[in-house]
C-alpha cells in the first residue's frame, strides 16, 4: 500500500478548493490517513524544496508556499502515487488532462494548486518530513474491499 503527500497549496486554499480536491481523491478510492491545516515555516519550505535551491524560481517558490496556509495530507492506496498525480494533472496546467484538478482549475505552473509526491521514495521522505508517525491513522473503511483487490 503506497502513501503519498498531497499539499493543497496557498492558491488552492485561498480559492476555496479544499473540498474539491479532497472529494476527487476520496471518489478516486484513495484513503486519507493524515491531514493538517497549517502555515508552512521557512525552514520546512526550504527543506521540502531543497532540490530547487539555486534555481531562478527558488526564492519565489519559498515566498509562495509560506504566504498563506496549506492543507497537508497523506493519502494511501494501491498505486497511490500514480493515482494522485493523474488526478491532479500535469505540473503545467495547460498540459494537464481534461478532468484533472489542474486542467479544471489552474492556468499557470506557479499557481498549480497542489503538490503530490512523484515517486514511492519521495512519498516516504515527504510524508516523514511533514507528519510525525503519531499524526497518521491506520484504519480500514467499510468500502475498502470494494475498492482494493
Amino acid at each position: 500500500m503506497e502513501r503519498t503527500l498531497v499539499l493543497i497549496k496557498p492558491d488552492g486554499v485561498q480559492r476555496g478548493l479544499l473540498g474539491e480536491v479532497i472529494s476527487r481523491l476520496e471518489r478516486r478510492g484513495l484513503r486519507l490517513v493524515g491531514a493538517k491545516f497549517m502555515q508552512v515555516s521557512q525552514d520546512l519550505a526550504e527543506i521540502h524544496y531543497a532540490i530547487h535551491k539555486g534555481k531562478p524560481f527558488y526564492n519565489g517558490l519559498i515566498a509562495y508556499i509560506t504566504s498563506a496556509p496549506v492543507m497537508a495530507m497523506v493519502w494511501e492506496g494501491p498505486n497511490a502515487i500514480a493515482a494522485v498525480r493523474q488526478t491532479m494533472g500535469a505540473t503545467r496546467p495547460t498540459e494537464a488532462a481534461p478532468g484533472s484538478v489542474r486542467h479544471d482549475f489552474a492556468l499557470e505552473v506557479g499557481r498549480n494548486l497542489t503538490h503530490a509526491s512523484d515517486s514511492v521514495e519521495n512519498g516516504i521522505a515527504e510524508v516523514s518530513l511533514w507528519f510525525a508517525d503519531q499524526e497518521l491513522v491506520n484504519w480500514e473503511r467499510a468500502t475498502d474491499s470494494w475498492i482494493f483487490e
